[in-house]
């Protein structure tokens, strides 16, 4: 059984996510012990951004030589997620959504034929079957009962994303409101560090 972790903070090892996320795949790996895992931090090794000659080259044009490299990083984390029985990410909000190292490698899965496909009933999702454990942490708070519901762009947009590509049940463990002092940030570090180690291994 493959895992794939990814890991998307700025912050390093003052980030809330990157903790969350650690406790999740150190669960599962316990459970598991012949996990094979794979890491990528998208902040040690970020993907570049599409461009013009990105969907021209995935339309079928010629490439330009310079940007083989890229493409090729493309191929392997696409390669990588397809090859993944578990996905385990932390996305913390960056201005109400996700960080944008997260989208350049969001962009670099969500591709035509490989993870979704267009029929006479609409897009299909063609990656289902795969378990998705992400790990959010957020400054405040924006349930559904908070005067910021609206704007809440992490959690919803990945459940879309994953959703559209046939992950249908995508599982949240969150940190809420770690920006509002010392003690809410505590506080809320532990219960999701808590959540972590109760997951459900299978």
């Amino acid at each position: 059984m493959k895992l794939l972790h990814i890991d998307s903070s700025v912050l390093g090892p003052h980030s809330v996510s990157r903790q969350v996320s650690a406790a999740i795949v150190d669960r599962l790996r316990q459970a598991t012990p012949s996990l094979d895992i794979i890491y990528r931090d998208l902040t040690q090794t970020p993907l570049a951004h599409l461009s013009g000659s990105h969907l021209a080259a995935a339309q079928g044009a010629p490439a330009p030589t310079e940007l083989g490299p890229d493409l090729a990083a493309s191929a392997a984390v696409l390669n990588e997620f397809l090859a993944a029985d578990i996905v385990v990410i932390g996305a913390p909000m960056y201005n109400f959504t996700i960080p944008s190292q997260l989208k350049a490698w969001i962009d670099r899965i969500l591709v035509a034929g490989k993870t979704f496909q267009y029929g006479a009933n609409g897009p299909q999702g063609l990656a289902g079957g795969k378990r998705v454990i992400v790990a959010i942490s957020r400054g405040g708070f924006y349930g559904a009962e908070t005067p910021y519901a609206a704007g809440e762009h992490l959690e919803t947009y990945l459940r879309w994303v994953f959703g559209f590509i046939g992950i249908t049940d995508p599982e949240f463990i969150s940190a809420d409101g770690i920006q509002v002092g010392p003690d809410h940030r505590e506080k809320a570090l532990a219960g999701a560090l808590q959540a972590a180690t109760s997951l459900q291994a299978a």
